[in-house]
């Protein structure tokens, strides 16, 4: 019951955050210029190549908030993977998301490794798109035609952002409010980007998105299982400002480098700046100096019950922000995103040319997430145990997550989320409610996550190009060279997947990367590990044969318009996921743990 409460009570709130912002600027380009688009900016797409294969799509509802096929979208489709064979060997994906997690994260579900802890209705696999053979309707794509498909920009043309153009006047089958605008997220990254990663519009201005280049995490999002993607982050205005409220670069730059230290909680290298301009001790030795990295050293600041106000920060912000810190406009504390941050997360086909793999022009999906609330380190354990709770009281009780189609939905942790998707002819659309639903249960209630998020904890950082502040299409190595990442604990993450999983996806359905990497026995390829271990291209990324089979995949799921039944890119039935478990169903795994 307390669960209830207290999530429910932090997601009305970020509700009423969406909504209220609705008639401003939601990106700092409007806030520079409201920019002239011409009305004859339109999606061009080759329609002779449109869906020859007679494909009826699926009509999308962007009203309803009642999901068709599957109320519980948000348990995905990886969670029903078959943990153990006919010969009861096992297999252990499950630990990449369910893990001991560090604090602030609560969670700490290291024990669902070793049960599917479903309910009456979850039980039930409703990835029905898992079980389907497409080997016929995969045969009809020549290997022309999707890399004609997957080469065409459908996010950008003619210089000017299309969904950004057609959000303008937003069509009457999105305005789920019906007030002639659009309420949510509206596309405002220009994909331009300069030596030090930042985002610029036509104009040469500062959209304050940066990119990050970053180890993929486990499994799913290894380009070999079907997808390349790219992330970047935008901290609010405020930060990229100084303390008189004149925007200044450098600020902005401290600003990204301190936030990147307090989540991953250790010391960042940055380039050496004098301290005493900003009035903050970066470096953390009691002098204002010069200091050639962020230290990460926090102790707990005083609280005032008298004035409600939190103060004696042994870390702090630069500029506008380190002014508005000290009035708790904003707050700080590690392992938590300051209030306003955001990530853009493209995730688009794989190119294939001149022998290589990359990422595509066309995007498959662009995900959105914003902070729009700050919860405390006691708010969020007190939601974690108020989970726990109600879970073991009402283990079959289906979980209710607010929003809709325009403004996206919440994950009861300060966080909204909102997506856009390829419709029938490949252009993007948004989300619908229950499409995005099956965004929210990743980013919301698992042990692997720093702040419902993933990868900018796992960003590249001193060893790295631009110190991991670049675009993948900026740097032609891609992720040749790149050594493995280590867990928590020191192990090589990609060889404990390998040695866990015994493959390279969660249904163990990549041939590919098990026959580079395992005997007929089961055994791991000691040789084929060493060199994954100095150069992870290795392992995730996937041949040109096997690029071209998954984007033809994908597109038939993309012409069926069938994401809500799953959307993982496969050609033969998957033999290794269960269509339901017995509630409460061992999975026979000895758990893997990260010691602290």
């Amino acid at each position: 019951m307390k669960k209830t409460f207290v999530l429910s009570a932090i997601a009305a709130t970020v509700l009423i955050s969406v909504i209220a912002c609705g008639d401003e600027p939601n990106d700092v380009a409007d806030e520079i210029q409201q920019e002239n688009l011409e009305d004859s900016i339109v999606y061009e797409t080759n329609n002779t190549r449109y869906n020859t294969r007679g494909i009826e799509a699926r009509e999308i509802d962007f009203h309803t908030t009642t999901p068709v096929q599957n109320k519980a979208a948000y348990v995905t489709s990886q969670c029903y993977t078959k943990t153990q064979d006919d010969q009861l060997a096992t297999y252990n994906p499950c630990f990449s998301c369910h893990i001991d997690s560090q604090e602030p994260n609560y969670i700490d579900d290291w024990d669902l490794q070793q049960a599917y802890a479903f309910g009456e209705y979850t039980k039930i696999n409703r990835f029905t798109n898992l079980f389907k053979d497409r080997t016929e309707l995969v045969a009809q794509i020549s290997d022309e035609e999707i890399e004609e498909y997957v080469q065409e920009n459908n996010y950008m043309q003619q210089g000017e952002i299309l969904l950004k153009h057609k959000l303008q006047n937003v069509p009457q089958e999105w305005d789920v409010d019906g007030d002639g605008k659009w309420g949510g997220y509206t596309p405002d990254c220009y994909f331009n980007f300069d030596s030090e990663g930042f985002d610029k519009d036509p104009n040469g201005e500062y959209t304050l998105w940066r990119a990050f280049a970053y180890y993929p995490f486990l499994g799913t999002f290894w380009p070999t299982n079907g997808s390349t993607d790219d992330v970047l982050i935008r901290l609010h205005k405020d930060f990229a400002k100084n303390s008189t409220g004149e925007f200044d670069l450098n600020i902005y730059k401290l600003n990204l480098s301190i936030v990147e230290a307090l989540i991953k909680q250790e010391d960042v290298v940055i380039d050496t700046v004098d301290e005493s301009l900003y009035g903050v001790d970066l470096n953390q030795n009691g002098l204002l100096d010069h200091a050639s990295k962020v230290v990460y050293k926090w102790e707990k600041p005083s609280y005032d019950s008298a004035t409600n106000m939190i103060a004696d920060f042994s870390m702090s912000y630069v500029g506008l922000a380190k002014v508005k810190l000290a009035t708790n406009e904003y707050l700080i504390a590690p392992g938590l995103y300051p209030k306003e941050t955001e990530f853009l997360h493209s995730v688009r086909y794989i190119q294939t040319q001149e022998s290589s793999v990359s990422m595509a022009s066309r995007m498959k999906e662009l995900r959105y997430a914003k902070k729009v609330q700050w919860a405390s380190y006691r708010q969020l354990a007190n939601a974690a145990l108020s989970e726990l709770r109600e879970k073991e009281a009402f283990p079959d009780r289906v979980r209710t997550v607010i929003g809709n189609t325009e403004v996206g939905v919440v994950n009861d942790l300060g966080w909204v989320y909102q997506g856009f998707i390829e419709d029938a002819k490949g252009e993007l659309r948004p989300q619908n409610y229950e499409e995005t639903l099956y965004c929210v249960g990743c980013h919301s209630g698992i042990g692997a996550t720093v702040d419902s998020s993933f990868v900018f904890s796992r960003k590249f950082d001193t060893n790295a190009t631009m110190q991991g502040w670049y675009h993948w299409t900026q740097n032609e190595q891609g992720f040749k060279s790149i050594k493995e990442p280590q867990t928590l604990d020191g192990r090589g993450e990609y060889t404990l997947y390998l040695q866990q999983n015994r493959a390279g996806d969660e249904f163990r359905c990549n041939t590919e990367v098990m026959e580079k990497f395992f005997l007929e026995d089961g055994s791991i390829k000691e040789d084929a590990l060493s060199t994954m271990q100095e150069d992870i291209s290795y392992l995730i990324l996937p041949s040109q044969q096997r690029a071209l089979e998954l984007n033809k995949a994908y597109k038939i799921i993309v012409e069926e318009q069938s994401f809500i039944y799953g959307r993982d890119a496969h050609v033969k039935p998957l033999e290794n996921v269960h269509r339901e478990v017995e509630v409460g169903q061992a999975t026979q795994l000895e758990a893997v743990r990260y010691s602290k």
